[in-house]
């Protein structure tokens, strides 16, 4: 069994390459077929994302808003509709094939890892896929705090007109920064996994982490207002707490 277990793991460059090629195959035709399957319910999923920018606005007055409705996403050229439907369906089929494509990344370097290895990469895998929609998740619901600070803070006599290539951008970029910085915990694991840093050194930086913590999620976030901040930071600084937990139930 042993001498199996060992053997799994011992492949020429030529068959290295050969499965490398079949993984990134398949994850390629992954993404396809997610960014095909999105290309068809477009308007669903447009209608899903620009539902925060209509809430804020419901009810203003210059831009066709109702009581019950709000501004709709705007258009500045011929070819922008059809652009941002392309983006649309390739970040969402990229998104989609998130899981699959790391799963793939897993199965690829499996064979050479040893079986505590093995034990330990699949909670990493799938804490950085938890995280990460976590992260999206909590983008997600503060992109309308977001917008409501970003759209008021100019006062009432400017009258927004949002574009839906710049609009679509930020949720995309919100909601990639946010996946981001929720890895923070897994990087904090792996270091005291590997003894690079100790709980003794984390407890005594606390500190200095907060506020490095508040200058990355006020760096990072595009939105550049105070409630991404929040919503960044805390989270954070709570996975720093947890990590440090962690780090001494493995007497790190």
């Amino acid at each position: 069994m042993a001498e199996a277990e060992s053997g799994e793991g011992r492949m020429t460059l030529v068959e290295h390459l050969t499965e490398l090629r079949r993984r990134v195959i398949v994850s390629a035709l992954v993404v396809v077929v997610f960014t095909l399957l999105v290309f068809i319910f477009y308007n669903h999923v447009l209608h899903f994302l620009s539902a925060p920018y209509e809430r804020v606005t419901r009810g203003k007055t210059g831009c066709g808003a109702t009581a019950t409705t709000g501004c709709k996403l705007i258009a500045t050229g011929p070819l922008e509709p059809f652009l941002v439907r392309l983006k649309v369906s390739t970040y969402g089929g990229i998104a989609l094939s998130v899981p699959v494509v790391f799963w793939q990344i897993w199965r690829f370097v499996t064979p050479g890892l040893h079986k505590n290895e093995r034990r330990y990469g699949i909670g990493f895998l799938f804490a950085i896929v938890v995280l990460f929609v976590l992260g999206g998740v909590v983008a997600w619901f503060t992109v309308q705090k977001a917008l409501e600070f970003l759209l008021g803070v100019g006062g009432g006599d400017i009258q927004p007109f949002i574009t839906a290539d710049k609009y679509l951008t930020l949720i995309t970029l919100m909601i990639a920064a946010f996946g981001v910085a929720f890895e923070f915990p897994v990087l904090l694991v792996f270091l005291l996994l590997v003894r690079a840093v100790n709980t003794r050194q984390l407890r005594n930086v606390r500190r200095w982490m907060i506020v490095g913590i508040t200058v990355f999620a006020a760096v990072i976030t595009p939105s550049q207002d105070p409630f991404s901040l929040f919503f960044m930071a805390v989270p954070m600084y709570l996975f720093y707490e947890i990590a440090i937990v962690i780090g001494r139930v493995m007497k790190r």
